[in-house]
This record gives C-alpha cells, sequence and structure tokens, in this order.
C-alpha cells in the first residue's frame, strides 16, 4: 500500500506537536496535507536519516543539497509556510532533549527509525564546510572568504546580473531593472560620503569593483579597493582597466587590517563587515576609524538580525555557517552603532532597506533559475541547490522580518565638532528629488 506519505506527515506531526504546513509526498508516489499547498517532495528514505541524524535545519538542508529533498509548486510560498516550523520557533521554543521527554514524540522518532530502516549515518553532501573556527583571524578569514566568493566569476555573473553587485540594490521602484536598482544603489552611497573630484576612498570588501569603478568614473575619486579573493581582485581589475581607470582605481588582494596608506577622505564597506564577528568588530570600526582624515565620512551597509533577550545565547546559523558564509555573524543594528561610536565614530543616519534586499534577492534567484544548466555545469548540482535555497530564503526572511539591511553613516568628528554634514538630514535624498 502506497502511504508512506500519510505515516511520514503523522509520525512528524507527533514528533513536532504542531500540524505540516505543507503536503508532503514520498518516495512511493503517495501524497499527504493539506490541499494546493506545496509539496515537499521525499525522494528516498536517505532524506529521513538525514533528519533523524540532524533534526532541524541542518538536517533539512543536507537533504536538500544532496537532491534527496525538493519543492514541488512556489518555492518562496513553502518556504514561508515551513520559516514558522524551522526558522521562527522562538527563543522560548522546546530544544531537542525536552520534546523527547514526551511519550508520544519519542514513539513517533522509533517510527521514523522504522521507516528510515536502516539508520545509518548519511554522509554529509561534499559542499558541507565541516570547519567551525569563529576565530576571525586573517588566516580563518581568506580561507572563509575563498570558499564563498571563489566560486567562479562565470557563476557570478549568471547570479548578479550585469552589474554584478553582491549585496542589496536600491530600488526606485518595484518594477524597475535590478541594473538600475544597483546603479542607484552605488550612487546613493557616493552622495552619503559626500565624493568630491581629487578625494580619496577606500572600498572595503570591493568585490568585484563595481563601487570602485562607479565612484572613480562617476565622482573622479582616487580609489583603493581591497579584497580577499584572487578571483574578485583579477575580475576587478579587468573591469577598472576596460574603464580606462587604472591611473585612479588600485584593487589589492590585502586584508583590511593590513592597509597602511591612509588617511583617506571616505570609506565604504557594503556587505563586508558580516565577515568580521562579534569579538572583532571594536577592532574593525577602530581600524576604519584611524584610516579616516579628521571630518572623513563612513558607510558601513551591513545586513543585521533581530535582538535576543539573552545574547549570549545566539548561534550563527546553521546551514548558512555550513554552506554559504563559513564563520559569518550577524549583530543588531543596535550593537553595530554601539561599536562604532566606541570607535569613535559619530553616528549620524541610518537607513533600513531592508524590503530593498527582499526584491534584490528574488531577482537573483530569478537570474539563477533562468540561467540553471549553465550554473550546474559550473559549480555542481549541489551548489546550485545551495544558492537557490540560501537566496529564496533570505528574501522571505527580509519579507518576515527576520533579518534587515542598514546602512549607517558615520563621521569621524574632530575634536573642534565640526562634522562637516548638513544642517538638514538626508540631504542625499533631497538632491535626487530636485
Amino acid at each position: 500500500m502506497q502511504d508512506a506519505a500519510l505515516r511520514l506527515k503523522t509520525l512528524l506531526e507527533q514528533l513536532l506537536g504542531v500540524p505540516l504546513p505543507v503536503r508532503l509526498r514520498a518516495w512511493d508516489g503517495s501524497e499527504a496535507g493539506p490541499p494546493g499547498a506545496p509539496a515537499l517532495v521525499v525522494r528516498n528514505r536517505r532524506a529521513v536519516r538525514r533528519l533523524l541524524w540532524k533534526p532541524g535545519e541542518l538536517g533539512l538542508a543536507r537533504a536538500w543539497v544532496a537532491g534527496d529533498l525538493t519543492v514541488d509548486g512556489d518555492f518562496y510560498t513553502a518556504l514561508d509556510l515551513m520559516s514558522g516550523l524551522v526558522w521562527d520557533r522562538g527563543e522560548d521554543a522546546r530544544s531537542l532533549g525536552e520534546t523527547l521527554r514526551d511519550p508520544e514524540a519519542r514513539a513517533a522518532v522509533r517510527g521514523l527509525v522504522m521507516m528510515a530502516w536502516p539508520p545509518l549515518p548519511p554522509a554529509p553532501p561534499r559542499e558541507e564546510v565541516r570547519r567551525r573556527s569563529h576565530l576571525h583571524t586573517k588566516r580563518t578569514d581568506r580561507r572563509a572568504i575563498s570558499h564563498h566568493y571563489d566560486v567562479g566569476n562565470d557563476f557570478y555573473e549568471i547570479v548578479l546580473g550585469p552589474s554584478m553587485v553582491y549585496s542589496c540594490a536600491y530600488w526606485p521602484a518595484p518594477d524597475a531593472t535590478l541594473e538600475d536598482a544597483q546603479r542607484d544603489k552605488l550612487e546613493l552611497i557616493a552622495r552619503k560620503l559626500d565624493l568630491k573630484p581629487g578625494g580619496r576612498l577606500l572600498d572595503v570588501g570591493c568585490g568585484w569593483g563595481s563601487m570602485a569603478v562607479h565612484a572613480a568614473r562617476e565622482h573622479d575619486v582616487s580609489v583603493v579597493g581591497v579584497t580577499l579573493s584572487h578571483e574578485q581582485a583579477a575580475y576587478a581589475r579587468k573591469r577598472v582597466a576596460d574603464e580606462g581607470l587604472t591611473d585612479r582605481v588600485e584593487i589589492r588582494v590585502q586584508d583590511y587590517r593590513d592597509v597602511a596608506d591612509g588617511p583617506y577622505d571616505a570609506i565604504s564597506s557594503v556587505g563586508m563587515a558580516e565577515h568580521v564577528g562579534s569579538e572583532r568588530y571594536l577592532e574593525y570600526a577602530r581600524t576604519l576609524f584611524a584610516l579616516l582624515k579628521p571630518g572623513g565620512r563612513l558607510l558601513n551597509h551591513q545586513i543585521g538580525r533581530r535582538p535576543r533577550r539573552d545574547e549570549s545565547a545566539y548561534e550563527v546559523d546553521e546551514f548558512i555557517d555550513a554552506y554559504v558564509f563559513p564563520d559569518g555573524e550577524l549583530a543588531p543594528i543596535g550593537s553595530t552603532v554601539t561599536q562604532l561610536e566606541r570607535a569613535g565614530f559619530e553616528v549620524r543616519d541610518v537607513e533600513s532597506i531592508r524590503e530593498h534586499y527582499a526584491l534584490t534577492l528574488r531577482h537573483w534567484v530569478a537570474n539563477l533559475e533562468a540561467g540553471w544548466p549553465l550554473a550546474v555545469r559550473l559549480t555542481s548540482p549541489g551548489r546550485a541547490r545551495i544558492w537557490r535555497l540560501y537566496m529564496a530564503a533570505s528574501a522571505v526572511a527580509f519579507e518576515r522580518n527576520r533579518i534587515g539591511v542598514n546602512q549607517v553613516l558615520a563621521v569621524k568628528t574632530p575634536e573642534g565638532g565640526r562634522s562637516g554634514m548638513p544642517l538638514r538630514a538626508r540631504e542625499w535624498s533631497e538632491r535626487e528629488r530636485r
């Protein structure tokens, strides 16, 4: 009898204590669950074994990356429905140990073991990073950055499109193009930093050189861009040469802690501070403060998470840490502002652009899906699945306000107190309206 889906659904609901919000389709072709809902397709018993050996997010992620789990139906709807079970349980959710004190939950686990037979631990997918140091030394940071950014420039061209900007775009309207929205983001940063001809800009975590090229070409400044990715640096240097900007833009493979040729008039750090880590964040802020001239500005563009009642209990996201950003950490915006001010900065403006990142990610997912066969050939089926899940789940997380992204404008205000900021806040936005 084809009943694996119903049995699996019953056992999972006994274990979780709540109804499953999605349909289940099992390896025997059976289905069970809410009519019309997206289906979580459990392709084999190995998927159940993965969940038994690593209950929760990491087990689901391993099954997804390995191809043991897929989704039939709208991917975003499925992730939104599943988020209540996987990501949004909250700080008061019971631990696995507490759950298994319930006799009904223990019985459900025994039933899952029988379904998964033989219950041997499957090997993790080869794309998984097993090292988790979170020390953020220069060596470990280089390895973490290489894991994420040295996937291949051709792959990133598929996902990011012609702009090659790997951070939240700034949308004038939801129906704008990704390229226009990314150009507007670069220009917004340039205006916030008040870039002027002849000035010096340090772009920390310069990626593929988009900010450096924009600043030099549109605002006639000299730019030093630093990255730890050799592939990014090679791509960025070619862009600089193609634009005829080699006299104004230098791209270095260099840790920001090793930059020693300040002072700079301005520093942009866009999507880089998430790699710094809480233990090193004050060092990061003090390093950038020292590299600025008095009156210089820092634009820190950074993803943030919601604060916890007990910050000491915060742990990094298992899927992101194992497959996407090894050693990456998110902090609440309040912690970021506090650390910048502890380093000596005067924080003058904080702009949340959370909804903009959700739009950006949906465009990246669409790009990946449109170029799927090539993306798989350039990397691997598992790597392509990682990126689809990571970006789509992140889009849902931004839409649900689980995470946000903020641009923090800070000034190295001189002792006399003259910040050089306009009397009216958001002058850059007023300039845009004129």
